[in-house]
C-alpha cells in the first residue's frame, strides 16, 4: 500500500529560528533543552507551531500521512497537540521509544554525531537526554491518555522488549504501527549492500525477462564479488546473510559467496514482462506501438500484458523490505527493476522517476543508512566490462547515452563516497 507522505521536523524548525538570532547555532548548549529555560522552551514550542500550520496547509492539498516529528514528552503537551489536530479533523497517532539500556544510548548517540545536523559533542547529548528525562512522562494506557492511538515501544537494560498498542481503529493506523514495530528503532545506523545479477545470456542479447544463465563476464563477476566485500571490510567472521530472487542468474551470481545463509525470495523476481518476456525492446516498439508509448508516459504504472508494472513490483517487495528493517549487513542480489524500487525507497526518490534510475551491471551498491534521512552511497565498480541494459525515453534503443547530460538517472544513482 503506497500513501502519499511527508515530514514536517520540529528540529528544522528550531533550527531555522536560532539561525536567525544567533551568530553560531553551536553557542546553543544542552540547558537550552531543560524544561525550566523558559527561553529555551519559548523557541521549541514556537518550532512546534510553524511545524503544525506548515502541516495544516500541506493536508489542505494533500491526502495522506504527515509526520510530526518532534519529541512530546509530556502529558500536556500531548494533549495539547490531539487537541489541536482534532479539530482540524487529522487523527493523530503517537509513537513512543523508550531504553533504559546505557550501552544502546552510547550507540544511539554515536550514531547521532555522525549524522546530525546539530552539535557533533557526546556530552552533549548525555546532557540533553538528562534534562528530557527530568520531565519525561511515558503515554499512558490506563487513565487521561487512555483514548489516545498509540505505540509504546521498549527495549529494557535486562534484554526485555516489549510493544503497547492502544486504540488502533483503521486500516491504515494498523499499517503504520505495523511498519513502526518492524523498523529497528533504537539503532537506526545500518549497513545494506545491493547489486543487480552478473550479466547474463538475455543481457546480451538485449531481452527482457526470461531465466536466463550468466554470460561467461557475468561469472566473473560471480567470482569477483566475493572479493570486493573484503575489500570493504568483510571477513568470514562477519554475519553477513545474501539474498536472491530465485531465478538463475541471481543464484549463480551467489554461489561463491562464503555465507553460511543464502535465502532466495520469489518477491525479489523481476518485474514480470508478461506476453512480451523473452523480447528486446525493438520487437515489443513494433508488435505492440501502442503499449510501448504507453509505458515510457507512465513507466511506474503501466502493467505489462499479462504481466506486472513497477507499482505492483512495490507491494509484492513490501514483506522483504519489513524484514529488511529489522537486519543490517545484509546483500541484495536481484533485477534492476526490483533494485530501482528499493533503492528509491532508501533515498526517498519520487515514485513516477524510480522506474528511470540507471543500476549498472557489476556494481556493488553499499547504503550507510543513518538518522534524520541521511544515507551515505557508495559505489564499488568490478571492472568487468557488462553491456548496459538501460533504455532511454522515447527509445527502443538499449545503452546509455553518456553524452546526454539532461539524462537525470545519474543524478539520481550517485556515488557520495
Amino acid at each position: 500500500m503506497m500513501i502519499n507522505s511527508k515530514i514536517f521536523n520540529i528540529g528544522d524548525y528550531r533550527r531555522k529560528q536560532l539561525d536567525s538570532q544567533l551568530d553560531e547555532f553551536t553557542s546553543v548548549d544542552a540547558d537550552f533543552y531543560n524544561f525550566e529555560n523558559q527561553e529555551g522552551l519559548k523557541i521549541r514550542l514556537n518550532a512546534y507551531e510553524n511545524a503544525l500550520k506548515d502541516m495544516e496547509k500541506w493536508f489542505l492539498n494533500n491526502e495522506g500521512v504527515a509526520i510530526l516529528d518532534g519529541t512530546s514528552s509530556t502529558r500536556s503537551h500531548r494533549k495539547w497537540l490531539l487537541e489541536r489536530l482534532r479539530r482540524l479533523h487529522i487523527e493523530p497517532i503517537f509513537i513512543e521509544s523508550f531504553s533504559d539500556d546505557k550501552d544502546l544510548e552510547k550507540l544511539n548517540i554515536n550514531a547521532l554525531i555522525k549524522s546530525s545536523p546539530d552539535k557533533k559533542d557526546f556530552d552533549f547529548y548525555e546532557e540533553k537526554i538528562k534534562n528530557y528525562i527530568k520531565f519525561y512522562e511515558s503515554m499512558n494506557e490506563y487513565n487521561d491518555e487512555k483514548d489516545y492511538t498509540f505505540v509504546k515501544l521498549m527495549k529494557k537494560a535486562d534484554g526485555m522488549e516489549q510493544a503497547v498498542i492502544n486504540k488502533v481503529q483503521s486500516y491504515l493506523e494498523s499499517k503504520i504501527i505495523f511498519y513502526v514495530m518492524n523498523l529497528n528503532y533504537l539503532n537506526p545506523s545500518k549497513v545494506i549492500w545491493l547489486s543487480r545479477h552478473g550479466e547474463s545470456v538475455y543481457n546480451v542479447e538485449k531481452k527482457i525477462g526470461g531465466d536466463s544463465k550468466l554470460s561467461e563476464r557475468g561469472l566473473l563477476y560471480a567470482k569477483k564479488l566475493p572479493q570486493l566485500l573484503k575489500e570493504q571490510g568483510f571477513d568470514e567472521n562477519n554475519q553477513m546473510s545474501a539474498w536472491t530472487s530465485t531465478l538463475v542468474r541471481t543464484n549463480e551470481t551467489a554461489q561463491f559467496l562464503p555465507f553460511d545463509q543464502i535465502l532466495p525470495w520469489r518477491a525479489l523476481n523481476e518485474l514480470d514482462a508478461g506476453l512480451c518476456d523473452g523480447m528486446t525492446y525493438e520487437e515489443i516498439e513494433e508488435k505492440y506501438p501502442e503499449d510501448f508509448k504507453e509505458r515510457d508516459d507512465d513507466k511506474f504504472e503501466y502493467r505489462y500484458k499479462g504481466g506486472e508494472s513497477y507499482k505492483d513490483v512495490v507491494l509484492r517487495v513490501e514483506p522483504v523490505m519489513m524484514e529488511l528493517e529489522r537486519q543490517s549487513n545484509v546483500l541484495i542480489i536481484t533485477h534492476q527493476a526490483v533494485l530501482r524500487c528499493i533503492y528509491a525507497y532508501f533515498m526517498n526518490i519520487p515514485q513516477d522517476q524510480s522506474p528511470w534510475v540507471a543500476i549498472p551491471l557489476h556494481t556493488l551498491i553499499k547504503l550507510e543508512v543513518r538518522p534524520y534521512g541521511a544515507c551515505k552511497v557508495s559505489l564499488i565498480k568490478a571492472n568487468i566490462p557488462a553491456v548496459s541494459t538501460y533504455k532511454e525515453k522515447g527509445t527502443s534503443n538499449v545503452g546509455e547515452d553518456v553524452s546526454n547530460k539532461s539524462n537525470s538517472s545519474r543524478s539520481l544513482l550517485a556515488d557520495t563516497n
